[in-house]
């Protein structure tokens, strides 16, 4: 271990299970991870600072970016993703942010890219970056650094172009007349009890929770009954608040805390199916789709995320599209037994997305990638770490 002070959510409003992913910005998914009292208090200006003198640089611990030598493609992509953004009037209109101009995050990224590519080990690479650039901390959600992370990813799921009697839940394209539509929105129940969607259909799945599941991600690949993929993203939502599915088995006393999981949310519903709309229909959420015509899932700076390299944050606070270093834990397949177990890491990343929920100094979603694997392993990421920014010594 390296000093993590790792729990399971004693003091969390609840520990969501799945955290974002959005083709389109913006992203919505809220995971009611954090108190909203202390992420109100910790969204300012100073949700980032240079570690202090005689404080622990994490660049000279013995722990080093475990995924170096088998995704420096990868890393380096996901690189040129961020520069891609950094060089756009957006990006000129989001800066400065915590002193960092927009300038010396792209002079940052050019020269931690070129160390990438020419560093021989992960050991090299951190050491050129503490020599060559300044770390700044997040101060977490309670103002000591300590930062609750959760993971989420993009689903793959059977659908069909048409309704037949095995598919019967449908994606929506986003009405024509929306901008027109009367605050506040239909809730949920509402617009599935109606037939104001009719004809909007994109295409329709076989499990209702799985279609929920869309709208909590954002975006998926659907593999059709006529063996093609088609792709879906966010086109918009209504202007009715997330209530988490998870949340709501909580407060009834149906599960505890603590056992909540993408897996426990799917077998609780399998055994009480006569549950499953009654709970949805809390959520008055509603999300609409469009196709993406293959393209992969990308983050609210409107770049592709990329696998274990991709970091969903509070954007206004945090530097979009900037370098980041955690430290936290994530499961990996143990080779023996095959199971899933957690384990500290401290990685380079890019800040590429956020979410609604994904509030304040003290969260950070990691995104896990494609399909059942990373669907797994997301939904086990729900643990305390660490958050730091680099940026290029002047």
């Amino acid at each position: 271990m390296f000093g993590l002070h790792l729990h399971r959510g004693a003091d969390l409003l609840f520990a969501t299970w799945v955290g974002l992913i959005c083709a389109v910005p913006p992203c919505y998914m809220q995971t009611d991870f954090q108190l909203p009292a202390q992420a109100a208090e910790l969204k300012s200006a100073k949700a980032i600072l240079p570690i202090a003198p005689l404080a622990v640089n994490p660049l000279t611990a013995d722990l080093t970016d475990d995924l170096l030598e088998q995704d420096r493609p990868n890393l380096l992509q996901a690189i040129d993703h961020s520069l891609q953004y950094i060089r756009t009037a957006t990006a000129e209109k989001r800066y400065p942010v915590a002193g960092i101009t927009r300038d010396r995050m792209e002079r940052s990224l050019v020269r931690f890219r070129r160390l990438v590519q020419i560093s021989r080990s992960a050991w090299d690479l951190q050491q050129a970056v503490s020599r060559e650039f300044d770390l700044y901390r997040s101060v977490g959600r309670d103002g000591d650094g300590n930062v609750q992370f959760t993971g989420y990813y993009e689903g793959v799921y059977t659908a069909s172009r048409t309704r037949t009697d095995k598919f019967k839940y449908p994606l929506y394209r986003l009405p024509p007349d929306f901008g027109s539509w009367r605050s506040p929105h239909p809730t949920r129940a509402m617009l599935e009890g109606s037939q104001r969607l009719a004809g909007l259909e994109i295409a329709w799945l076989s499990d209702r929770f799985q279609a929920f599941l869309v709208h909590v991600q954002g975006s998926t690949q659907l593999q059709l009954t006529d063996g093609s993929i088609l792709t879906v993203g966010y086109a918009g939502k209504t202007d009715q608040p997330y209530r988490s599915v998870g949340a709501e088995l909580v407060r009834d006393g149906k599960m505890k805390l603590e056992d909540v999981t993408l897996q426990t949310l799917i077998a609780y519903f399998q055994k009480h199916p006569q549950e499953l709309g009654i709970y949805l229909n809390r959520n008055p959420s509603f999300v609409f789709f469009r196709e993406t015509n293959g393209r992969p899932a990308s983050g609210s700076i409107g770049v592709p995320v990329t696998s274990e390299r991709s970091i969903a944050t509070d954007k206004s606070i945090f530097p979009s599209g900037g370098i980041a270093l955690i430290r936290t834990e994530i499961p990996f397949t143990n080779p023996v037994t095959g199971q899933l177990e957690l384990r500290p890491i401290q990685r380079f990343v890019l800040d590429q997305d956020t979410g609604g929920a994904i509030r304040g100094a003290g969260r950070v979603d990691i995104f896990m990638g494609t399909g059942d694997r990373a669907k797994q392993r997301a939904g086990l990421i729900k643990g305390d770490g660490e958050l730091y920014y680099l940026v290029l010594k002047n």
